[in-house]
């Protein structure tokens, strides 16, 4: 990130938002906040465009990429969030602003079976030559959270870095049984939008990249192996769906460990400012040092 922008928060946020709605003739009178994570989500116009902010300038090529991946997958007949058609990525406040089309009114998810089965589509394209993916790093994008967490106490730091590169060891001797391919990066059902025609729509398309298929399989299979936020039958449905079940594979265990990691230094990256966070993060570390009290852990 720029040193000289301040954390991403939701002041700073909505000027970008109002910044780049005005440099297009657009009215952000309206915009309401709806998740600060790693990027801020605001709805605006009556919540028929949904403006999501990234924390800095050095977000753009992604932003690029995230527009070209999503008319790439509408060619293909992938539900995807739509950009609005219009010049975009936008700069504003130091920050990049892009707009996607609302998927709908209200926040509501798509199931684990819709899930399983768009991510057997998805898996099943072949890449065209003309639109480039960056290899999954997985353990290279937790190494880069956790350096970051300057707000965290010395010996929070010191530990998370130090699981890190136990995982890394132990990524490093893993087989994969399914074959290489194009990649979600964050696949879950908090990230598969229920649409204005009640179709499941897939978003938040950041994380998209090339590598091990099985990244995108275990958080759904975490979050109902060990935090219970779905059941057995929702998991069974996402297997069946997708015609594969992770959670019997050697691979799985590491996988989780290393998604936990994630989850826990992108927590941390807010926590500093929200008391809620600060408290589930809390509740996190424990459970990373201890091993224990994964089924009190709440969505985040």
């Amino acid at each position: 990130m720029n040193a000289a922008l301040a954390p991403l928060d939701q002041l700073n946020a909505r000027m970008a938002v109002v910044e780049a709605c005005r440099s297009i003739g657009l009215d952000p009178t309206d915009a309401e906040l709806v998740r600060l994570g790693e990027n801020a989500i605001f709805r605006l116009l009556r919540g028929s465009i949904v403006a999501r902010v990234a924390r800095s300038a050095a977000r753009l090529p992604n932003a690029e990429r995230e527009i070209r991946i999503s008319r790439w997958l509408q060619a293909e007949g992938i539900p995807v969030i739509r950009a609005l058609e219009l010049p975009q990525p936008i700069l504003a406040q130091g920050r990049v602003v892009v707009l996607w089309e609302s998927a709908a009114d209200a926040e509501a998810y798509g199931t684990t079976a819709e899930l399983g089965d768009i991510l057997r589509r998805l898996h099943g394209l072949t890449l065209p030559a003309e639109l480039s993916m960056p290899l999954l790093h997985p353990v290279a994008s937790v190494r880069r959270r956790i350096a970051a967490l300057s707000s965290l106490p010395e010996d929070d730091q010191s530990f998370l870095r130090a699981r890190c590169e136990a995982l890394d060891r132990a990524h490093q001797t893993l087989t994969f049984e399914l074959p290489p391919g194009v990649v979600h990066g964050d696949a879950n059902v908090g990230n598969l939008l229920r649409g204005w025609d009640g179709q499941a729509i897939l978003a938040d398309l950041d994380g998209f990249g090339y590598g091990t298929r099985e990244w995108d399989l275990v958080l759904t299979a975490m979050y109902y192996e060990r935090y219970g936020w779905h059941t057995l039958e929702e998991y069974q449905e996402f297997a069946d769906a997708y015609g594969y079940d992770l959670l019997p594979v050697d691979c799985y265990r590491t996988l989780a460990d290393l998604r936990e990691l994630i989850m826990v230094a992108w927590l941390a990256q807010n926590a500093s400012h929200d008391p809620k966070a600060m408290n589930e993060l809390a509740k996190r570390l424990a459970t990373l040092r201890t091993g224990t009290g994964h089924r009190d852990w709440q969505p985040f």
